[in-house]
């Protein structure tokens, strides 16, 4: 499902027009995001919750020349289903 189609979904569901539920569907999003920029958790009962990982920085290798090379640290987002979730898809 893309974000077009899930904005589709939500406009029928909820009888709302498109660009109002768009307008919703954006306004979660940048809430889910601001709250993880902030390095809060994001926990959405019954389907799973966002959180931050971070991850040290290593050396890796340049695969087409074998150099070495530095990664630097970097923050990521995480995922996990919670159990009403999971089940659901059992």
């Amino acid at each position: 499902m893309t974000k077009a189609e899930l904005i589709d979904s939500f406009a029928k569901r909820s009888e709302l027009s498109r660009p109002k539920a768009e307008e919703l569907v954006n306004g979660l999003f940048d809430d889910i995001v601001l709250a993880l920029k902030n390095g809060d958790k994001v926990n959405i009962s019954g389907f799973g919750t966002f959180s931050v990982s971070q991850r040290k920085g290593r050396i890796g290798r340049n695969p087409k020349t074998g150099e070495a090379i530095e990664i630097a640290p970097s923050r990521a987002a995480k995922f996990k289903a919670g159990k009403t979730l999971k089940d659901s898809l059992s």
